[in-house]
């Protein structure tokens, strides 16, 4: 079995030297096809190559092995690029169809795609979500069936920070600007963060806290160095998504949301409209149908706290459905 540490420092090596020429050719060490791929073969069979691609925190690599090996399960040869970088770079990569295929969630997506048509879409349903969604992308790519499951972004404290403005799990993103009264306060989390809407944009924006007192350190996306800067009170907030098991094992505390600048995060696959027949598409769908916030956290769990291979949680919950 391929550790998750290869894994992750070949993907890396990718992203470092990102072209479309070289990122073509360089693939996770996980990279397979359905020729020695145990759960490929049976009924329904597609025929095709597929290549699946995700951002660089473990939960996308997750979800990209779940679908991943879902779709070799029906035939599909696939290969993997995971880790890549963030949605600013991945997005343009399934646009080039460099990738075919990523997992991604529906709001933040449509933050992205807002972004880059200059305006902002209320973030009112599911529906609403993924049609407004459809009305943005890139005509050659499509979304398919969102999962129940949802992983959102959030503005977590340090149990220090907590303590020392009196927040709990209780108290929201705007009980801690008024309990700050303009002090400054140092926020970690990705680099994109302080230029989207679901961060320092929408903080100021909907609740507030101006960008003068903002103290910014560049981390990760919602992975390890954030949770370290957090757990070790290095940063009074970071963006932690909410089925983060450190959350709880650490005594962090997340701020509710009411403005919702966060917005909805359902799972849901990002594709190439001409890489999947039918069958790859009703695989996809089998998959999100089963999906839910609670399997998400236990998956979650098991990559991230007992440091199981992605590929292997995949593999064994997608037995444990029926679903390969």
């Amino acid at each position: 079995m391929i550790s998750w540490i290869d894994r992750r420092v070949t993907a890396a090596a990718c992203a470092a030297v990102l072209t479309g020429a070289f990122l073509a050719g360089c693939g996770s060490s996980s990279s397979k096809s359905n020729s020695s791929n145990p759960l490929s073969g049976g009924a329904g069979q597609a025929s095709g190559s597929i290549v699946v691609g995700s951002d660089n925190f473990l939960e996308s690599v997750l979800l990209a092995d779940i679908y991943g090996q879902a779709l070799a399960a029906k035939g599909y040869k696939v290969s993997y690029k995971l880790n890549i970088a963030s949605r600013e770079v991945t997005y343009g990569l399934l646009k080039s169809g460099t990738i075919t295929l990523k997992p991604e969630y529906n709001g933040a997506l449509l933050a992205y795609l807002d972004s880059l048509a200059k305006k902002t879409t209320p973030q009112t349903s599911t529906d609403q979500v993924d049609s407004a969604i459809a009305s943005e992308l890139a005509p050659n790519l499509e979304v398919l069936q969102p999962a129940q499951a949802q992983d959102n972004d959030t503005l977590t404290l340090s149990k220090q920070a907590a303590a020392k403005y009196s927040m709990t799990t209780s108290s929201s993103i705007a009980d801690f600007v008024t309990a700050l009264k303009g002090a400054n306060v140092s926020i970690g989390a990705a680099a994109e963060f302080q230029t989207r809407y679901q961060g320092i944009l929408g903080l100021e924006q909907a609740y507030g806290l101006k960008a003068s007192q903002i103290t910014f350190k560049s981390l990760d996306a919602g992975g390890t160095l954030t949770e370290t800067a957090l757990s070790q009170n290095a940063v009074d907030a970071g963006d932690l998504f909410t089925t983060d098991p450190t959350i709880t094992q650490n005594g962090l505390v997340t701020l509710s949301d009411p403005k919702n600048i966060f917005g909805l995060q359902n799972v849901l696959p990002l594709v190439n409209k001409s890489a999947l027949s039918s069958t790859g598409v009703d695989a996809l769908n089998a998959v999100d149908a089963k999906l839910d916030s609670k399997t998400l956290l236990d998956l979650d769990v098991k990559t991230q706290v007992q440091k199981q291979d992605p590929a292997a949680v995949a593999t064994a919950w997608l037995k444990s459905e029926g679903l390969v």
